[in-house]
């Protein structure tokens, strides 16, 4: 997303928003602000590198949350409910494969072992009730927007959070040895865990203002290098090197990230004479960023002849299109990239506000089926339900689009907006049907007020409060 559209997408997307939580298509202009950035190619490559170290804790992959945090600085942190945050400035410092999966072997550890709940200096911090209100967010701001992000900001102090979210020594050195036993059981080598953090040994003489957040919430120290490198040097597995096949996409999720969020560090980074598809796509997105839409779907079109079933290089065309009002010409590659990715949820969101942006009431109507179609892979993703109620809004069904944003507020955990448009729904929709009953639910899951609970009562829905 652009501080111009609320867009969604398989490309990347941040809040403009200081340290908010969404997810989005293209880069805002605040290089400072920190956020959650969606991008279904990334997220695949990190759940690839992931998933089996999970499965090595005795977790479940498909319940462990990567959020990716739109940040420069190097970080990464583990919460509670099984979420773990990686910040673009850490991805961007690993140099292959292996030291990103060491140090998400690390934070598996934490995860596995139940640090971030033991954390004392948590707790001491106050920050308990602020973890619980962000758990109940983060689902939905995953796919956010910029309301929702002002909403979870307001109702949790995240900042806060991984400021205050840090391990003791015994713990890292717990979380070092867990994540070695992962990678080894994974027949990966735990050497690049060990690289990435003699990379940094020199933050070990900084004073705690001075070193990364990383280093602030993880204490470094030499002794800790050094045995756990003698662990991981006895490991059967310790020479094991990367397939090229995960070096090439370790380099495109970095190029991509490159191109997003430092555009003129990645046209001075990826040279033109470079020929390669990392640089070329880095360069495509850069150009898009920075406002030059005729030069990056020139660099598009190159790598699509090259790459014609690749889903996100469709996607990247039709969302450059689209931002530069190009609507109809964005609506053939968006149908593209979900024809290659139909279970992409992300993609069809796309497609779904490109079909509702061309007004045609067929457009629209096949625009909502495809936003519905996305809702049944993410059915938290706040962005589809705006959109929907955008399109109900149009086709004039106002019962409908007052659900779909009660959807929307309550996806995000704003649950006094949710009841309000829930009610309102209620009043709009026809009596016991699914929406309505839909609606109901709602009302009784946000908080309802005495009242409220008098209203349903009426309707033989819900018990009068007591007293009454």
């Amino acid at each position: 997303m652009t501080s111009r559209s609320a867009r969604v997408g398989g490309r990347i997307g941040v809040a403009a928003a200081a340290l908010t939580v969404l997810a989005s298509s293209a880069i805002a202009s605040s290089a400072s602000a920190q956020s959650l950035i969606r991008d279904t190619e990334i997220e695949e490559i990190l759940y690839h590198d992931s998933a089996p170290i999970f499965a090595a804790a005795g977790l479940d992959p498909k319940n462990v949350r990567i959020l990716i945090v739109g940040d420069k600085s190097l970080n990464a942190f583990a919460t509670p409910g099984l979420q773990m945050g990686l910040n673009t400035g850490l991805i961007l410092q690993t140099e292959n494969p292996n030291q990103l999966r060491g140090v998400i072997a690390h934070e598996t550890g934490h995860l596995a072992g139940g640090h971030p709940i033991r954390s004392d200096e948590m707790m001491k911090a106050g920050l308990k009730p602020m973890i619980l209100t962000m758990g109940l967010g983060i689902l939905a701001a995953l796919a956010g927007s910029p309301d929702g992000a002002a909403a979870l900001i307001a109702n949790s102090q995240y900042a806060g959070a991984l400021g205050a979210l840090g391990y003791s020594r015994e713990q890292e050195s717990r979380a070092d040895q867990a994540g070695a036993g992962f990678l080894e059981a994974t027949q990966q080598s735990g050497r690049g865990l060990v690289e990435f953090f003699d990379n940094f040994r020199y933050q070990e003489v900084f004073d705690q203002a001075r070193r990364f957040a990383y280093f602030r919430s993880h204490p470094l120290s030499s002794e800790r290098i050094e045995v756990l490198r003698s662990r991981v040097e006895r490991q059967p597995h310790y020479t094991a090197v990367d397939t090229p096949e995960d070096l090439a996409q370790h380099e495109v999720m970095k190029a991509k990230l490159e191109g997003f969020l430092n555009p003129q560090v990645a046209l001075m980074k990826y040279k033109e004479t470079d020929t390669g598809f990392p640089a070329r796509y880095a360069r495509a997105i850069a150009y898009y960023q920075m406002k030059d839409p005729d030069r990056a779907l020139g660099l598009i079109d190159g790598l699509l002849a090259d790459h014609p079933d690749n889903p996100y290089l469709w996607e990247l065309k039709g969302q450059v299109l689209f931002e530069f009002n190009r609507v109809e010409q964005a609506e053939e590659p968006q149908r593209k990239s979900v024809a290659l990715k139909p279970d992409a949820a992300l993609l069809r969101v796309n497609l779904g506000q490109t079909l509702i942006g061309l007004k045609d009431p067929k457009k629209v109507e096949e625009g909502v089926q495809e936003l519905k179609r996305s809702l049944l892979n993410e059915p938290d993703n706040s962005v589809a339900w705006r959109l929907l109620a955008q399109a109900y809004d149009t086709q004039k069904k106002d019962g409908e689009a007052r659900l779909a944003t009660a959807e929307q507020y309550y996806s995000l955990g704003a649950v006094s907006e949710a009841k309000v448009f829930a009610m309102r729904a209620r009043e709009l929709l026809t009596k016991n049907t699914p929406d309505w009953r839909r609606a109901t639910d709602i009302v009784l899951a946000s908080r309802p007020s005495n009242q409220d609970l008098k209203d349903l009562a009426k309707d033989g829905l819900a018990p009068s409060p007591a007293g009454h």
